[in-house]
């Protein structure tokens, strides 16, 4: 039999006798505790608000003048198990130990990435969801739109690899069973560091490249006057020096002096 936390229910044992039996009812391992339900006609024990202390079995006993009979019901408190109290959530039984409630309420669902969320480009990751429930809940994913995504067999986890800008943005796993849904999320970011630094190399290439240009130009137009035809004369002096420059038929021809020592 199956309660849930914080709602009413109740415990029914009913008996036949001739004299009508008595009925009690104690919980297992607290007989001190036993309560009188009366004449077995139908006798219920009332919960006002179900607790954990509730969970576990208990033993129904109806006796008459002529012995007594003994049945054990076994009950199973169910607790959310995420989102605040009040909200939807997963229920996990108490009795059978799947709940982990905290300080502060039930814990909700679990939502990691593996090893890292901060992913570098062309890594591997895995996202994994954790939650727990009776009945075991199912698991569902609204993921980034990406061609390189894999889900596990049980759908609690998805695997990339080769990470790209593509598989970066919010991973949001939702559990469900029939008492609710909880979803929980993770941002994965996917560093492009590496791009930055090919994007400087690239300019700085270009710049040395552009600066190349501009000296090799300079050079040119600086032996300009050092390369064609010329015409020599004698003449006095303690320098040459590039005089003019004129065109002709054969092409482009320079006049200059020269000095001796």
């Amino acid at each position: 039999r199956r309660w849930l936390e914080g709602t009413p229910a109740e415990l029914g044992c009913a008996a036949t006798g001739n004299p009508p039996p008595r009925v009690t009812c104690a919980k297992l391992g607290d007989p001190a505790n036993a309560t009188e339900l009366g004449d077995g006609q139908d006798p219920r024990q009332a919960t006002p608000n179900v607790t954990r202390a509730h969970a576990g079995t208990y033993q129904c006993r109806a006796s008459n003048a002529h012995g007594s009979a003994v049945r054990n019901v076994t009950v199973a408190v169910e607790c959310e198990c995420g989102g605040d109290r009040g909200a939807p959530g997963l229920r996990g039984s108490l009795s059978s130990g799947r709940c982990r409630p905290g300080a502060d309420g039930p814990a909700g669902v679990a939502v990691s990435a593996l090893p890292s969320a901060n992913v570098t480009r062309g890594g591997a990751f895995t996202v994994e969801c954790g939650a727990e429930g009776v009945p075991a809940p199912t698991f569902s994913w609204a993921l980034p739109p990406a061609p390189n995504l894999r889900l596990a067999a049980d759908n609690r986890s998805v695997t990339v690899t080769g990470a790209s800008a593509a598989n970066r943005g919010v991973y949001t796993c939702t559990a469900s069973n029939r008492h609710g849904r909880r979803a929980g999320s993770v941002v994965v970011r996917v560093d492009e560091s590496w791009l930055v630094v090919l994007v400087a190399l690239g300019a700085l290439g270009a710049v040395t490249a552009l600066g190349l240009a501009v000296a090799g130009g300079y050079y040119l137009k600086s032996t300009a006057c050092k390369k064609g035809e010329y015409n020599v004369r004698d003449a006095e002096g303690s320098e040459a020096a590039c005089l003019h420059r004129h065109r002709d038929t054969r092409g482009d021809a320079f006049g200059i002096q020269l000095s001796q020592p």
